[in-house]
């Protein structure tokens, strides 16, 4: 075991694969990372499907057999993506059992095109859920405004759920806000909540590529020594908020009737810009209790560069506020930047969902011939 990556499990770090494909489950590739790098869950998005089936042929016997069938690309694409999850979920069951219940799991998305509607992403929600039909999944949400009542209303039927693409505090907080409500309905609909987990997905190193860019244009030393710290100073805040909304009576009566907390999760961790550290989102955000889910380029950053010191989120969320307040004064406006990347999340995540079903269109062609 490498003891950079065993530094950073033991300070309270999971660490997830953000990545998944037939290959990697056939191969034992993921099976290896899991005895070899302390990677104890998985994430996927639809970006990740489309790379992998447009890469490799690994896929192609499934999609002879769809295309005999003649099923149509979506079902294909369920087909696909809800097997490879399955696959991946029961690989990394010992990791959900040693855990009880905290890691070994695996995340599917609902398609992108649905995250402005709120009824029909709880409807494939509980699709995604019995297809897969396994309890140690998560089904990924986005935190848009139609979002929130849809986190609600998923994990009060008993489903576990990934919330995607948070920017802000103010989501994060709302995010935090259906979580609870989830769980009370859960219990009261008499849902064994021992058993559902939720993670906060709160996206980090695109905050910078887009504050960055401000700064750059800003040009002015003051602007410049603001490069690259403000994800990190966003997410620490996000954290403080995490520690202040899960020491409320509300919580504690959830966790009483044997609930567990919507753990904050570290998403986009791999660094855009070529001058920063390739672990800066990794080495600045150790905590207990939260997750950091990397593609495999960053775990093996993580396994060479790492210096892992002990906790680098709490103890100074005042300086941490002063980024953003310096920021604000410098004329960029947090509000701005944060609704623009969820904006530009969900939009990039559908032209992957575009991307991927013509991959998979062009493949079942090329099958029925």
């Amino acid at each position: 075991m490498n003891d950079r990556l065993k530094a950073l499990a033991d300070a309270g770090v999971s660490i997830w694969l953000d990545d998944l494909s037939r290959e990697r489950l056939t191969s034992g590739s993921l099976q290896a990372l899991i005895e070899d790098k302390h990677v104890t869950g998985v994430t996927t998005n639809p970006t990740i499907f489309a790379k992998a089936i447009s890469d490799a042929d690994a896929y192609a016997e499934v999609i002879g057999k769809l295309a005999a069938q003649g099923v149509s690309t979506d079902e294909a694409i369920r087909v696909i993506t809800t097997s490879d999850v399955r696959d991946g979920a029961d690989v990394l069951k010992p990791a959900y059992d040693d855990s009880a219940g905290q890691d070994g799991r695996v995340s599917i998305e609902v398609e992108p095109t649905l995250a402005h509607d709120t009824a029909k992403t709880v409807e494939q929600a509980k699709l995604l859920w019995d297809i897969v039909g396994r309890e140690n999944v998560f089904i990924k949400i986005p935190a848009t405004k139609a979002g929130l009542p849809a986190i609600t209303k998923t994990l009060a039927a008993g489903i576990s759920v990934n919330v995607t693409l948070i920017f802000s505090l103010e989501r994060y907080k709302a995010v935090a806000v259906a979580f609870l409500e989830g769980l009370e309905q859960a219990v009261e609909n008499g849902h064994d909540v021992t058993k559902m987990a939720s993670v906060a997905s709160f996206f980090v190193s695109r905050v910078d590529s887009e504050i960055d860019k401000r700064l750059e244009a800003i040009g002015t030393d003051e602007a410049k020594a603001l490069k690259g710290k403000a994800a990190i100073a966003n997410a620490r805040l996000a954290f403080e908020a995490y520690e202040e909304i899960f020491a409320t009576d509300r919580w504690r009566e959830l966790e009483t009737a044997g609930a567990k907390p919507q753990r904050p999760l570290w998403a986009s961790t791999g660094t855009k810009d070529p001058s920063y550290s390739p672990t800066l989102y990794v080495d600045n955000l150790v905590t207990r209790g939260v997750v950091n889910t990397m593609p495999e380029a960053t775990i093996k950053a993580v396994e060479e560069h790492s210096e892992i010191t002990g906790d680098t989120v709490r103890g100074d969320y005042a300086g941490d506020r002063k980024v953003i307040d310096d920021l604000e004064r410098l004329g960029i406006s947090y509000d701005e930047v944060v609704q623009l990347l969820e904006d530009e999340g969900v939009a990039k995540f559908e032209a992957s969902w575009s991307e991927l079903q013509d991959t998979v269109a062009a493949a079942l062609k090329a099958a029925a011939k």
